[in-house]
């Protein structure tokens, strides 16, 4: 696989399926717009796939429920309304589509109501005067020219996105078969934000999160809420004990969503299926926690919890994979072994959905980024193949890695190995999160580096998600400790093969991978010929203020102490860095911010290290997966370069 080959890295997104419709968003980057393109593509029950729309940015596909209409989102060529995804509405049988909204800020994911003929959306509503939109004198300020913000609260902005508190996210409904459409007047109000709206089952009520105490200050908490679909005061269903999502009804009414226990510390945590019995007009319920803390992590973006008959199927992370199980509805802290397997393999199940006994689901493998399958008794029935393309140019498989780290703890992961019998230079890469997990599926960044004759060294050390909580929260208020021994022991495993040169081994990594990058080069030095950071944290007493998490994050996994802070940050150890060193960054990057890496850049120059800095204009810190497409093409030739110099 070559840096241009990402254009033949194609995801399907979480599939629509009423009867023998089953549809599916098809994105992927467009080098010569330099762009996503999207559009809505069929599949066949029996295999193979169509058009359903042609774009160029067509998402989100629902099917109602009696199966008549498909609601879906498309974005134009325009600026503002034009070309912002704005809900649209066609006949299921084909037929034009009909646009429903003209939002500014366009619309979000459409959710139908039981009635077949409501839909539910949120969209960000802007203030006056701001993205675009006219002041009060009639003029429409160009961004540099509007009004100054006032800031009250530390949770205003946010990464790939950008302010928060003057374009809040608001719950609207709207009649997709009305004859004359007016412009939708939004349910709740501009204090707080909205997210997963879900209908009960009656239809007379629209469910979702907000946070606590309508956003009277700043929390990572989201309680359950509902609001009458026809307008009205907003209530609390259900309290939650941390971040509540996804909620989703049963046939009887029983609620279901996913939630996390905030720990001691409030760092990242097990995400556990919830359920409760809703009572309309009483006061919040409490919820019952179905499966364990421990062993149980369920993987949110898979899509909302599935009620079936006496059971939930929900997605969940796993050594690497992402299975789908069943969760008893009366189960109490279930672990993870006691959760009935639906599909399980050495795959990342990415999205699935239910259609009465019919399963669909988008799964991706070591050599497929994500197909369209359907699961009959935990068999897939493959109906697409999307990766054609770029298994033809070649998919370098994945070697599975198991060894221990010096105090015995075990640590797993991967090697990608190029042709030839080598010995081949070695990129050690360490992902982000720190709570996310490298899984059993192709993964762009090791096949281009395999591709171009390097052998890639993958895994999941202590700190990352998937193999339980104990497991994930080893390195709270212990960053740069066994996880630095785990990263090392499973490098050491993978030089043990005689194909690859321990004498020319590379660092690299992006996130909480950047923050390691930094500090193995500066506490490691010696193993290493150079190192590739990137969006990095290498200064936590800076990342408090400047990072839009970081008021929380760096208390939760470093601690307040500035003292400490300093200790754990790379920053402190630059001059110890001898090695030739990449800073790589965002300009728009707020989760990591800028700064991050100027500091860094800037010590290591004082200090006589051969460092260099990358800086890509106007990207935020998910470059590298959703950034401009030229720009993830040169980010892989800078890449390449560097490493082609240096090993």
């Amino acid at each position: 696989m070559r840096p241009a080959d990402i254009e033949t890295l194609v995801v399907p997104g979480r599939p629509a399926l009423r009867g023998n419709l089953l549809l599916t968003a098809l994105k992927k980057p467009d080098l010569e717009t330099n762009a996503a393109h999207s559009a809505l593509r069929r599949v066949s029950l029996d295999g193979g796939e169509s058009a359903w729309t042609h774009g160029p940015r067509d998402s989100a596909p629902s099917i109602s429920p009696d199966g008549r209409w498909v609601a879906f989102l498309r974005s134009g060529e325009g600026k503002g309304a034009d070309g912002s995804p704005q809900l649209h509405v066609m006949p299921a049988d084909g037929g034009d589509a009909r646009r429903l909204t003209s939002l500014h800020l366009g619309a979000g994911e459409p959710v139908w109501a039981p009635d077949s003929r409501r839909i539910a959306f949120t969209a960000r509503v802007p203030e006056v005067g701001r993205y675009g939109t006219a002041d009060a004198d009639g003029e429409t300020p160009e961004p540099a020219a509007e009004a100054p913000r006032r800031i009250t609260r530390m949770d205003y902005r946010i990464d790939d996105l950008g302010f928060l508190r003057d374009r809040v996210q608001r719950l609207f409904v709207v009649d997709a078969l009305a004859e004359d459409l007016a412009e939708p007047e939004p349910l709740t109000g501009d204090g707080f934000d909205v997210t997963y709206p879900a209908w009960t089952p009656d239809g007379t009520r629209v469910v979702f999160t907000a946070p606590p105490d309508w956003g009277a200050a700043e929390s990572d908490f989201r309680d359950v809420c509902a609001i009458s679909a026809d307008g009205g005061e907003p209530e609390v269903l259900v309290r939650g004990e941390g971040y509540s999502e996804r909620p989703v009804f049963g046939a009887d009414g029983t609620l279901f969503y996913f939630g996390q226990d905030f720990g001691e510390h409030h760092e990242a945590a097990m995400t556990g299926l919830y359920t409760a019995v809703p009572e309309f007009g009483a006061g919040p319920v409490k919820a019952r926690r179905l499966t364990d803390i421990e062993t149980v992590d369920c993987e949110t973006s898979a899509g909302p919890p599935a009620p079936r008959e006496g059971d939930v199927l929900v997605a969940v992370r796993h050594r690497g994979a992402v299975e789908l199980r069943a969760v008893a509805v009366d189960a109490a802290d279930a672990p993870l072994a006691d959760l009935p397997v639906v599909y399980a393999d050495r795959t990342a199940l990415r999205s699935f959905t239910l259609d009465g006994s019919v399963l669909a689901a988008v799964i991706a493998t070591p050599d497929t980024a994500g197909e369209v399958v359907l699961l009959r008794d935990g068999t897939p029935q493959v109906l697409t193949d999307y990766a054609k393309p770029v298994r033809d140019k070649g998919i370098r498989p994945m070697i599975e890695l198991e060894t221990t780290a010096p105090d015995g703890y075990p640590v797993h992961g991967w090697l990608v190995l190029p042709e030839g019998d080598g010995p081949h230079p070695v990129l050690r890469v360490v992902h982000g999160g720190p709570f996310t997990q490298q899984d059993w599926a192709v993964f762009d960044e090791a096949q281009v580096y395999a591709a171009a004759g390097y052998a890639v060294v993958l895994g999941n050390p202590r700190g990352s998600a998937g193999y339980g909580q104990t497991h994930g929260h080893a390195i709270t208020h212990a960053f740069g400790t066994v996880d630095v021994d785990d990263v090392l022991a499973l490098l050491d495993k993978a030089l043990e093969r005689p194909e690859l040169d321990a004498s020319r081994v590379g660092i690299m990594g992006g996130s909480y991978g950047g923050f390691m990058t930094s500090w193995l080069a500066a506490h490691h030095g010696e193993r290493f010929k150079a190192a590739w950071s990137e969006r990095a944290v290498n200064a936590w007493d800076s990342m408090v203020g400047s990072s839009d998490i970081g008021y929380t994050f760096v208390d939760a996994y470093i601690g307040a102490d500035p003292a400490e802070q300093r200790a754990r940050s790379p920053l402190s150890y630059a001059a110890q860095i001898k090695i030739p060193f990449m800073v790589a960054h965002s300009e728009q990057d707020w989760r990591c911010p800028l700064e991050q890496g100027q500091r860094m850049f800037v010590a290591l120059r004082r200090a006589g290290a051969p460092a260099e800095f990358l800086l890509f204009p106007g990207e935020g810190h998910e470059l590298s997966r959703s950034g401009r497409p030229r720009h993830r093409v040169q980010r892989f030739e800078a890449i390449l370069e560097w490493w082609g110099r240096h090993l």
